[in-house]
């Protein structure tokens, strides 16, 4: 029992991970009807300016990290600035593509800004732990499931709560008649920018301990994070939170219950069996456009 535990915690913590990431993405799908292939190139980017931050100007971790927050708002700013909004009469397949683009420049310029050499980033608690049922759980892993919750629930309190939440939800609905309304449309999905490249350099600042800073960073994050839009669904923004979850836990539990090896294949198989029989995912209802 206590391994079970012990598995589930750690899963809710790389859960956490998948989760703050896949929230990124629906939310600029839900604004601005992208699917947002470089969210894990733009929160690698801005991880290793949290990195930059730390080694080179000595800075504690949690300010290097608001350094690497403010860096990301600018960059989902610009992307949106000088390419989304440009986008308007652009076909769905070619901003999708677009997207793809992102990901060569954000790689790209690493080297050129950050130099080639891994370069590592701790966690924010290097050690101690508690004991839960026999399971022992690391500060840092608590912090990391507790700051991701907590940052998840005052967003969909936002959503849910606010007037900057409604002009979310309505421009999502339908941005032409949100214009109508007097809603700012353009400032919405701008903000949509920059709050998903902010979600995206908190997921990376997570990862990055368990590994190094390289432009391979999130490669399985975003992955991972896709996947879960698909299995959550894309019409809400919650779904895909669920989906990152559900993705942390089982993943981990095949790994160590059926394989080692096959575990993740296992775990993609299954997941793609459930979406012949539910391609809107598990929280996602099919839309129907009245004439």
């Amino acid at each position: 029992m206590s391994t079970f535990i012990q598995l589930v915690t750690r899963s809710l913590e790389t859960g956490s991970i998948y989760a703050l990431a896949a929230l990124g993405i629906i939310i600029i799908f839900r604004t601005s009807s992208i699917t947002h292939f470089a969210q894990g190139a733009m929160a690698m980017f801005n991880t290793f300016v949290v990195t930059i931050f730390y080694i080179n100007f000595h800075m504690p971790l949690w300010m290097a990290l608001l350094g690497g927050i403010a860096s990301a708002f600018l960059s989902g700013f610009l992307v949106d600035f000088l390419i989304i909004r440009h986008t308007k009469k652009v076909s769905p397949v070619a901003k999708q593509i677009m997207t793809l683009g992102l990901i060569m420049v954000f790689v790209g310029v690493i080297p050129l800004f950050f130099g080639v050499e891994p370069l590592n980033l701790p966690k924010f608690f290097n050690s101690g732990e508690i004991a839960f049922l026999g399971a022992k759980i690391s500060y840092n892993g608590l912090f990391n499931i507790s700051f991701g919750l907590i940052l998840m629930f005052v967003l969909f309190y936002i959503l849910q709560k606010t007037k900057w939440g409604l002009a979310v939800r309505t421009t999502a609905s339908n941005d032409v008649v949100a214009r109508m309304m007097g809603v700012p449309t353009r400032k919405v999905t701008m903000a949509a920018w920059a709050i998903a490249a902010g979600l995206g350099v908190i997921a990376g600042v997570m990862n990055a301990p368990t590994t190094t800073v390289t432009p391979n960073l999130m490669d399985s994050v975003q992955l991972n994070a896709l996947i879960a839009c698909v299995l959550g669904g894309f019409q809400t923004f919650y779904g895909p939170v669920l989906g990152a979850y559900i993705i942390g836990i089982v993943k981990n539990l095949f790994v160590y219950y059926i394989s080692s090896v096959w575990g993740d294949q296992l775990l993609y198989i299954s997941i793609l069996v459930f979406i012949v029989f539910r391609p809107h995912g598990l929280i996602g209802k099919k839309v129907i456009k009245k004439v």
